[in-house]
């Protein structure tokens, strides 16, 4: 399976419709909170221009892309840390994620009333911000309570690092900062990671906007400001990018060019994504299917074969290499093996993005 991403933001920032977006899903949606109770669950292809042209040079019988599976989750109010709201059932559907979007509404409109009356990004912001944190807060102070007593009872050196590190991540919180801010050692990090706390997650922040210039300049406000400390908002129109779905591909990308919308909401979130969590796009083609697979990046050859199947990871023998910019320039896969254009590689080769690898592997 690919990634997966929870949406989260206040009751009536947007959020389903955003998911709609991304997903192509039919979620309800509605200017009432907690419209969305169950969460909806939608997979996306991850869109891919280079799978495209690597599709028309290799003709493979089928073309698999990588995927996304979006989770959008009952809309965050004040006190959900706490159990206000939907907020327990909420934050423990978003644990297991590898990354949080959190949308912010900029948009005007009277039909859909602000769950706090006003529209205000960075008050919005710090309010999930906050409940998130306190979530984190809350499972740390119930595992330190519990660490109290073993490293008492019990003389354990690794115990004891877990509480020193859990220790160090509440005063972190408590200081009102979330832990992917925080610096950690490796070692540290590995502890941390059972707990699922949603604030070590990489987060993006997605501004739904409307077209409206004071929509716009309170977009650049904010942008700035959040940038001040190393944060990243990515704007998004998603009504009017609801609208343009009922019209065709090519006019749709000729209107959001001349309205000035950098891409569409979806290939921004991807990017993002992508770029956050460190990934990379490797493919593998053989006589089934041409695929995409998302790696870390900095991994090697055995670990990407690994994505493919356990046991080639564990029989890897070597990996037949080729990126994409030398095969398109070459023209086709025939050609490039008659020039000996595809690298033999080892175990210790790092996977570059847009490699196409074969994998040879001994079976057990």
């Amino acid at each position: 399976m690919g990634l997966k991403v929870g949406i989260v933001g206040l009751p009536n920032s947007g959020k389903t419709t955003i998911f709609n977006l991304l997903t192509k899903a039919k979620a309800p949606v509605a200017s009432y909170p907690f419209c969305t109770i169950d969460s909806n669950v939608g997979i996306v292809e991850v869109p891919d221009e280079r799978l495209e042209v690597l599709a028309s040079l290799l003709h493979p019988p089928r073309v698999v892309r990588a995927t996304i599976e979006f989770i959008d989750v009952a809309g965050l109010v004040e006190g959900a840390s706490k159990g206000e709201g939907l907020g327990n059932q909420f934050l423990s559907n978003i644990r297991g994620v590898d990354a949080v979007i959190e949308v912010i509404r900029f948009f005007q409109d009277e039909k859909v009333p602000h769950a706090l009356g006003k529209i205000d990004p960075l008050q919005d912001k710090e309010i999930v911000d906050l409940e998130l944190m306190l979530s984190d807060l809350e499972i740390m102070e119930r595992r330190l309570e519990k660490l109290q007593d073993l490293t008492r009872k019990v003389k354990d050196e690794r115990l004891k690092l877990e509480k020193e590190v859990l220790e160090k991540g509440k005063r972190w919180l408590e200081e009102g900062k979330p832990l992917r801010f925080l610096e950690l050692k490796e070692e540290e990090k590995e502890i941390l990671k059972p707990y699922q706390f949603i604030t070590l997650k990489p987060l993006i922040y997605v501004a739904n906007l409307d077209e409206s210039e004071s929509s716009k300049y309170l977009f650049e406000e904010v942008k700035k400001e959040l940038e001040e400390s190393g944060e990243k908002i990515i704007p998004v129109f998603a009504k009017l990018e609801e609208e343009l779905e009922e019209i065709p591909v090519e006019e749709r990308k000729v209107f959001i060019q001349e309205f000035g919308i950098e891409d569409m909401g979806l290939n921004l979130v991807v990017k993002e994504a992508y770029q956050l969590l460190g990934l990379i796009t490797f493919y593998t083609f053989g006589d089934k299917e041409l695929r995409a697979w998302e790696l870390l990046r900095g991994s090697k050859a055995p670990q990407a074969a690994g994505k493919v199947h356990t046991d080639m990871e564990k029989g890897f023998i070597k990996a037949e290499v080729i990126n994409y910019e030398e095969l398109v320039a070459i023209g086709s896969w025939g050609k490039s093996r008659e020039e000996g254009r595809i690298r033999q590689e080892g175990k210790d080769y790092e996977i570059k993005d847009g490699d196409l690898v074969y994998f040879r592997f001994s079976p057990h």
